[in-house]
């Protein structure tokens, strides 16, 4: 009985390893080595802002898909753009560099607390109480979701406000995924000018609470000769590239125009950071405290 149990099981045994062995030659899939070409020459940042989940779902889709372009990689830049092109055989256009940009400047506004936020510092659930710990509920709130997620150290909270570092920005998104406020938009690194705003609100409900905030008045939409500047979602947005075709010309009409100063020329991103405040910050200003409840 022992000795036929013994037999069974190892005909069994040798039955799963024949079965196994012909699924493994009827079913394999011969991998292109040009995935792991690329995937070695990408930063390995695993950023997500080519569109993919990471490094390796871009390598792959670039090698099989002739559609998804060799210069998707924000983080790796031109030179990784060529390179992926070069193993892959695709012609790569020059892509615009991004860089993450704040729609806000509270301090500069004098924007005063609502409550002092007792609980996990963290933007989104602050947001989510009470419409957020400051008067203007379009305001960055300043604890920081979008410098836990950046992975190239390019954003710090000062006074209470987003600070991105140029220089180090890829314009991978992340950030601006993960502000519940819409606060942070990607521009191209050459724009020449910004909105330091992001209340859809207008008239009383801005000036009530901040002395800098956009009014919606209109006048940078009707003196920009480019057409660039127009009111969208009830916010001032620009047209970058429109702004960017139009060239220089124009002197910045439209920052000339803001009575409010809320269009400012950006700093070149050369430099070593964009401006928390193109106006001095006050040494004491304050900005919201998190205490993480016990």
């Amino acid at each position: 009985m022992v000795t036929t149990s013994i037999i069974v099981l190892f005909g069994l045994g040798l039955l799963a390893s024949v079965v196994l062995a012909v699924a493994s030659r009827v079913f394999y899939i011969k991998e292109d080595p040009r995935v792991e070409a690329v995937l070695e020459v990408l930063p390995g940042a695993n950023c997500g802002g080519c569109g993919f989940a990471g490094c390796e779902g871009y390598a792959a889709a670039v090698v099989s898909d002739p559609k998804i372009p060799a210069n998707s990689c924000c983080a790796g830049g031109a030179q990784t753009s060529i390179a992926v092109g070069e193993l892959t055989g695709k012609t790569v256009a020059e892509a615009e560099p991004l860089m993450s940009l704040r729609r806000c400047d509270k301090v500069a506004g004098n924007v005063s607390l609502r409550y002092q936020y007792q609980g996990m510092p963290s933007c989104a659930a602050a947001a989510m109480l009470r419409g957020g710990v400051d008067n203007c509920q379009y305001s960055c709130l300043g604890f920081g979701d979008c410098v836990m997620v950046c992975s190239f150290d390019a954003m710090q909270i000062v006074n209470g406000l987003v600070q991105v570092n140029a220089r180090k920005c890829t314009g991978c998104g992340r950030c601006t995924q993960a502000c519940p406020r819409g606060v942070l938009e990607l521009v191209p690194k050459r724009a020449r000018v910004a909105v330091y705003c992001n209340t859809h609100d207008k008239l009383r409900a801005v000036t009530d609470i901040c002395d800098s905030g956009c009014i919606k008045c209109g006048r940078c939409i009707k003196v920009c000769p480019a057409k660039a500047v127009r009111l969208e979602n009830s916010r001032i947005v620009i047209d970058q590239l429109q702004c960017l075709s139009y060239g220089p010309e124009c002197n910045e009409a439209c920052v000339s125009a803001c009575a409010r100063h809320i269009l400012r020329p950006v700093r070149p991103a050369t430099a070593e950071s964009c401006p928390v405040s193109d106006n001095p910050v006050p040494t004491d200003a304050t900005a919201p405290q998190a205490a993480a409840q016990e």
